[in-house]
């Protein structure tokens, strides 16, 4: 035993005498590889190194690999990833392209003649509601102005009834709605009665007025001044003429069967 014995520090000594295993393999140490094709590459190289190798090899040490094999195995790797790639280039197609344009541009101008159209339409019916609001202004301002001149008229004729009573009586009829055939009954039965004298008295009888009432005092009830506006006596007269006969002419041919209405 004392003569194959050899001490901690021969040992060392002839390990480092012997060439290494590794140097032997010219191997360089294993790095991540930044690139993602070398990684694959690599990967494949080692693969096929085992699939393809004549007999069993020895593996290389867990922490370095064979540069020539990695080398040699790079483009046929990467041909392989690049082959498999779902890749598909499309050539540039101007004429679709410029179809596309030139529909794309017809739809803006189709559009663009849309909101034209309604908005010659909003302004027309705008237009067209001005106008008709206009025409309706314009006609309450002519029938306003009527009102005015008729009421102006009335206001005149009343204010000369004493002069023209039978003035103030066509306006009272037409007023009531009766036609001119009422009027010229209305005209004959108080010629008759009064002459149309505002202040005709009957001495027999005490009737007064262009109407005759009897009493004069009922047409306080049309207004207090009965004794002296022939206005007040003919609208009493009317009233009276319409609760008992219906119509002047109605009046009237009482009045020329009975001598009195």
């Amino acid at each position: 035993m004392a003569e194959h014995y050899v001490g901690r520090h021969r040992r060392a000594e002839a390990a480092q005498s012997r060439p290494s295993a590794s140097g032997r393999r010219s191997g360089v140490v294993f790095r991540p590889l930044l690139h993602a094709g070398a990684t694959v590459a690599l990967a494949s190289a080692t693969v096929g190194g085992y699939l393809t190798a004549a007999g069993p090899a020895a593996p290389a040490g867990p922490d370095t690999v064979d540069a020539a094999s990695v080398t040699m195995a790079q483009p046929t790797a990467l041909g392989r990833l690049i082959s498999m790639a779902p890749a598909k280039v499309t050539a540039f197609d101007a004429a679709a392209a410029d179809h596309e344009l030139s529909a794309a541009s017809r739809d803006l101008v189709a559009r663009g003649a849309t909101v034209a159209a309604g908005n010659a339409a909003a302004a027309e019916a705008k237009a067209a509601a001005d106008t008709q609001a206009a025409a309706a202004a314009e006609a309450e301002r002519q029938a306003a102005a009527e009102r005015a001149a008729r009421d102006a008229q009335r206001a005149n004729i009343l204010a000369n009834a004493q002069k023209d009573p039978k003035a103030v009586a066509a306006l009272m009829v037409a007023e009531r709605g009766w036609g001119d055939a009422q009027f010229t009954c209305l005209v004959k039965l108080w010629t008759k009665e009064s002459n149309w004298r505002w202040n005709a008295t009957n001495r027999s009888s005490g009737a007064y007025g262009i109407p005759q009432s009897l009493p004069g005092s009922k047409m306080a009830t049309a207004g207090a001044d009965w004794r002296t506006n022939p206005a007040t006596q003919i609208k009493w007269g009317l009233g009276y003429i319409a609760n008992r006969y219906g119509t002047p002419c109605g009046a009237w041919a009482h009045s020329v069967r009975s001598n009195w209405y």
